[in-house]
């Protein structure tokens, strides 16, 4: 599987929610890392959320910007990896991509397979 499916992307007012889901193959998802990236027009690609280990252990990864309001979750029968943003604000705005990555630190560079992404807009 080289390319991830991904959903639930759409257009919101400030404060709304949205759910995105991303599905992977059972090897992808049993060998990798899951995590969700994003990318606003004019700036960089950064990470928002991501599994990854820490001091030996399993620990959520979340950008500062989304403290408290995303969450990643994953289903593994399902093969599949959710973010949960809530209290959405407009600067939210982005493409948002599904990447299944080394289970290292939450970066571009360990990434193996990049989703297609999906838009997620919120206006005021």
């Amino acid at each position: 599987e080289v390319r991830l499916s991904e959903s639930g992307g759409g257009s919101v007012q400030a404060g709304g929610s949205l759910r995105l889901s991303c599905t992977a193959s059972k090897f992808v998802f049993s060998t990798y890392c899951m995590a969700w990236f994003r990318q606003a027009p004019g700036k960089e690609r950064e990470g928002a959320a991501g599994f990854s280990f820490i001091g030996g252990g399993d620990v959520p990864y979340y950008a500062d910007s989304v403290k408290g309001r995303f969450t990643i979750s994953q289903d593994n029968a399902m093969n599949t990896v959710y973010l949960q943003m809530n209290n959405l604000k407009p600067e939210d705005t982005a493409m948002y991509y599904c990447a299944a990555l080394f289970c290292g630190t939450v970066a571009e560079r360990n990434v193996k397979l990049w989703g297609q992404g999906t838009q997620v807009t919120v206006s005021s």
